[in-house]
């Protein structure tokens, strides 16, 4: 009997188990626990080593690029005598025509497209107009896109530039009435003699001439700032000094300058006739 009550008070969720079973299988599973994986090791290894690897190959690339952005020296080509000589021969055979007055609106793409009908153009070069005539234009209500005064064009043959200069000169610059140039006239004249050297050492010159006066004027401004400033500077100290002798009740007396007394001869004055006709007289006896 007590026996059946046993088993009927054992809770129905599983099969009885005894102590002494469940005893043996703890102990069956602690070694079980205690023993690691086979290929963890390995594995740990192999991840190490994958990254030193690409450790060692971010290195290599921060290397190269270290050495790609340090300066290349460039490589300078040595013209050879033919190449030169050659050279020099085209640049005796251009030449040059002066445009003396530039349309508005006229840039110097406009100017290479129009003239390059005749023949090929090498180099073209345009003065822009001074800033100051720009702004007043700009003030007045005008354009206040750019405009050029004058320009110089090279042409690849001298017989081109020379044809240029004796037909174009007082023609129309376009036929078309829809065109905003119709009205506009071509001002060219072949320079003879005249080579492109001659135009840069122009320029040059202009360039530094400018600089020395700018730089000139700049000399005198400061000189004329300091001596304002030590004007000034002497004007308060002086004005300092009036204020302390006005405070002592001696107002003024050091400001005023004592007068010179000149003693002047009164003029001769002869019995007979102006003094001037009497010195005269003296003069002349």
């Amino acid at each position: 009997m007590g026996g059946k009550r046993r088993r009927e008070d054992a809770p129905n969720d599983g099969p009885f188990v005894a102590s002494s079973d469940v005893d043996d299988r703890i102990l069956e599973a602690e070694p079980m626990i205690d023993q690691a994986p086979v290929g963890d090791g390995d594995d740990s290894n192999r991840e190490t080593d994958e990254g030193d690897d690409r450790r060692q190959d971010l290195d290599a690339t921060e290397e190269e690029a270290f050495l790609d952005d340090k300066p290349k020296k460039k490589k300078v080509r040595k013209l050879k005598l033919d190449a030169t000589e050659d050279f020099n021969e085209k640049l005796s055979k251009r030449g040059i025509v002066y445009l003396s007055r530039v349309p508005p609106r006229m840039t110097p793409s406009k100017v290479k497209t129009l003239l390059s009908d005749w023949g090929e153009i090498t180099r073209i070069y345009l003065v822009e107009e001074d800033k100051t005539h720009r702004k007043k234009r700009r003030k007045a209500g005008g354009s206040s896109g750019k405009r050029y005064t004058e320009g110089w064009i090279e042409f690849a043959s001298k017989k081109i530039a020379k044809l240029v200069g004796s037909s174009l000169n007082m023609t129309p610059i376009s036929h078309q009435k829809g065109n905003m140039h119709h009205d506009d006239v071509w001002s060219v004249k072949y320079l003879k003699g005249f080579k492109w050297s001659h135009l840069t050492e122009k320029v040059a010159y202009e360039r530094r001439v400018r600089e020395q006066k700018l730089r000139v004027e700049m000399m005198e401004v400061k000189r004329e700032n300091a001596a304002f400033v030590s004007q000034l500077e002497q004007g308060k100290k002086m004005d300092y000094i009036e204020e302390r002798l006005r405070r002592k009740g001696n107002s003024g007396g050091a400001s005023e300058k004592k007068s010179r007394k000149i003693r002047q001869k009164k003029p001769f004055q002869g019995s007979g006739g102006s003094t001037k006709s009497v010195i005269l007289g003296s003069l002349v006896s």
